[in-house]
């Protein structure tokens, strides 16, 4: 899943969920790029709610 459009980059996923996935990715887009920058840099990143 690509970060900054929440595009499948392989495999696939059912269409429902595909659209929960996209919405998620969509409301936390910042907080994934925060935590890929502390976790390129050998840091914990911070753990990201989930959908309720």
């Amino acid at each position: 899943m690509a970060m900054e459009d929440g595009r499948v980059l392989a495999g696939n996923f059912p269409p429902k969920q595909l659209k929960l996935v996209q919405a998620w990715v969509e409301l936390h887009r910042d907080d994934l790029f925060a935590d890929w920058e502390l976790a390129v840099n050998g840091e914990e990143p911070f753990r990201i709610a989930p959908l309720q």
